[in-house]
């Protein structure tokens, strides 16, 4: 007869009781797991709510223009207008600006703008980015590009906002464009008209030649200029002239009056009646308009030569500027013979040596 003493005792052994306990640590971790992932997804769905209701958005941007404030021979400025939009009931923050400028994905400048600002809730505002790029700095690191061309740009620019409930959000923009590398024009003194003579003072045209190698269009709208003869400067003027240089090239002519007294300038005029020409110093800016916008550029000739010469290829009067050269030949010859000798400036023997050298210059001056 059997007792209760008598029955088997169960006992758990090691490798059932480890795997009891495996089990039970992972479906605690499974529920803790959940709960974590409940938590996220409640506080994503509180942020949709807060989102919906308070209505939190990303802001939007778009680049409006690119203007060229100024352009010369050494730089060009840039300022990128961005419109930017907040839907946010509170101001963001605009942290940072990160800015590239590169020509067929070669950088030309990059470079990053800090704490640009705040934009206003529920508003837009345009946000100007400044920029400047150095010609020398481009035509240094890249040979290839040349004065006179223009080439391809583009700006790309990284808006980085910090939003509420958001957070941290970069924008990317971009804008394509073209810019010049400009070269000043060529200039010479293709001739000297005179238009009055006297003892104190000459007045004159000067015969600009304006050559354009630009590969674009300028507009002149005005001069300054000063000139020199030998060593002798005959001033200069201001003045607002209209012309249009074409592109790749392109040759206008104008004229400038100048104002001298032929008593300042001893043996370079003397040189220039005598056909053998005198040396010239040109130097000024010139005021044009071109597609990228107004520039200012100089004007310099050093070393050139020129003559009381009729230029017979522009199509002017020959006989006119015959005799206008002529008068002016025998009024200096007379000058320089009254300065020499102002008691013989009357006498017989002076208007025979008048008459010897006026008919030896022009026999030089024309045959």
């Amino acid at each position: 007869m059997s007792t209760s003493e008598d029955k088997p005792e169960v006992v758990e052994r090691g490798l059932f009781k480890d795997d009891k306990h495996k089990e039970e640590d992972k479906q605690e971790e499974e529920e803790k797991g959940g709960f974590i992932e409940k938590v996220k997804d409640f506080i994503h769905d509180i942020g949709e709510k807060i989102e919906e209701v308070i209505g939190f958005g990303k802001p939007t941007a778009d680049v409006k223009a690119i203007h060229v404030p100024k352009i010369n021979l050494h730089k060009i400025d840039l300022v990128v207008d961005i419109l930017i939009k907040n839907p946010n009931p509170v101001p963001i923050p605009l942290i940072d600006i990160n800015y590239l400028i590169d020509s067929d994905d070669r950088k030309l400048i990059s470079g990053l703008i800090p704490d640009a600002g705040t934009i206003h809730a529920h508003g837009e505002e345009t946000v100007k980015i400044p920029l400047t790029l150095i010609y020398d700095d481009i035509k240094e690191t890249y040979a290839d590009i040349k004065p006179g061309t223009i080439i391809p740009y583009r700006v790309k620019v990284d808006l980085i906002f910090d939003v509420p409930v958001l957070g941290r959000f970069t924008l990317p923009l971009e804008k394509k464009g073209e810019i010049p590398i400009p070269y000043k024009p060529d200039v010479d003194i293709d001739k000297i008209q005179f238009k009055k003579f006297s003892f104190e003072e000459t007045v004159a045209n000067l015969h600009l030649k304006l050559e354009n190698m630009n590969d674009f269009d300028l507009g002149l709208n005005a001069l300054e200029y000063e000139v020199w003869l030998g060593d002798v400067n005959i001033g200069g003027a201001q003045l607002s002239k209209s012309a249009k240089l074409e592109k790749g090239g392109g040759i206008s002519y104008i004229d400038v009056p100048i104002t001298f007294r032929p008593k300042d300038f001893g043996s370079a005029l003397w040189d220039m009646i005598r056909g053998k020409g005198t040396g010239y110093t040109m130097k000024g800016n010139i005021d044009v308009d071109t597609p990228f916008g107004a520039m200012k550029l100089p004007i310099s000739k050093e070393g050139g030569t020129t003559r009381l010469k009729k230029n017979r290829e522009d199509g002017g009067d020959d006989d006119d500027d015959d005799e206008v050269l002529t008068s002016f030949i025998c009024f200096y010859v007379s000058y320089l013979y009254f300065v020499c000798c102002p008691r013989c400036y009357k006498s017989y023997s002076f208007v025979l040596v008048c008459n010897y050298t006026y008919g030896s210059l022009l026999e030089n001056r024309f045959n």
